[in-house]
């Protein structure tokens, strides 16, 4: 099967406008994300789907492809399908235009995944290191089956350790109780008892047909309830397969989480 990944790139972001433009460590990052997918094996071309002309002409002129796409979609998703409907690619791998530190191994593990005849879908996970990101909503969970494929994802922590939240709710009281987010209560060595909570790591490889098929589907309730795209794939039946990962990864959505990225670059570099 042939891959090829579509990078969404939107200018007009509300946290952070002109995002794939900012630089760092002198370069765009659309430009990082570009290079990085550009590494791996078995990507035969990487393409960024655009609404402006400015990113177009930078990853143009950094000898990058970029195509122009309708500025009225509303998720990256249908961006990405917009310019997939026209190409000759078994697997479609959307690689989020924020996500600088993306490995080609990710990638390589997403296209993967769609060895197996069953998914319609590939994604990633990785295990949950720091305890307060078990309560953050901005950070989505997943839990999977015996088969590595998706049951469910969401904002809230998932799976819920009943035994263990509970207990520590009613020690603190109900007060404190609400404010165990900001806390590290939720120890991943709990006694004996090893928390095990995986964080869904947004990149995705689509069959073809599959990618087209969801891009012409209205919003399900999960889906909008939580603010998770990959739910409407769930609800209509699509399976989702799950690898883990081991290499983390910081989205960029705000000017701040940009300079997180330049932190975490100069210490491993």
């Amino acid at each position: 099967m042939t891959a090829i990944v579509i990078i969404p790139a939107r200018y007009d972001s509300t946290r952070f406008p002109g995002k794939p433009l900012a630089p760092l460590n002198g370069k765009p990052l659309i430009q990082h994300v570009y290079e990085n997918s550009g590494k791996s094996k078995l990507a035969k071309e990487i393409i960024v789907a655009t609404d402006s002309k400015d990113i177009l002409d930078k990853v143009v002129s950094f000898g990058g492809k970029a195509v122009m796409t309708s500025k009225t979609h509303a998720s990256g998703t249908d961006r990405i399908a917009e310019v997939a409907a026209s190409l000759d690619y078994d697997i479609i791998v959307n690689v989020q235009g924020d996500e600088p530190l993306i490995r080609p191994e990710m990638i390589d593990d997403v296209i993967t995944l769609l060895d197996d005849k069953r998914a319609s879908m590939g994604t990633l996970m990785k295990k949950i290191e720091n305890p307060e990101e078990i309560f953050d909503p901005n950070v989505v969970k997943v839990v999977c089956d015996k088969e590595g494929f998706a049951l469910y994802f969401s904002r809230a922590p998932i799976p819920y350790h009943r035994d263990i939240f509970s207990a520590e709710v009613q020690k603190r009281g109900s007060a404190e109780g609400e404010k165990m987010r900001g806390t590290r209560f939720a120890l991943l060595n709990y006694g004996t008892f090893e928390l095990f909570m995986y964080k869904h790591i947004g990149i995705y490889s689509y069959r073809k047909d599959v990618l087209l098929s969801l891009a012409g589907t209205k919003p399900v309730e999960l889906e909008q309830t939580e603010k998770l795209e990959q739910l409407r794939a769930l609800v209509n039946g699509f399976r989702i397969k799950v690898k883990e990962t081991f290499f983390e990864t910081i989205g960029v959505d705000t000017p701040e989480d940009l300079e997180r990225v330049k932190k975490w670059l100069s210490l491993s570099s």
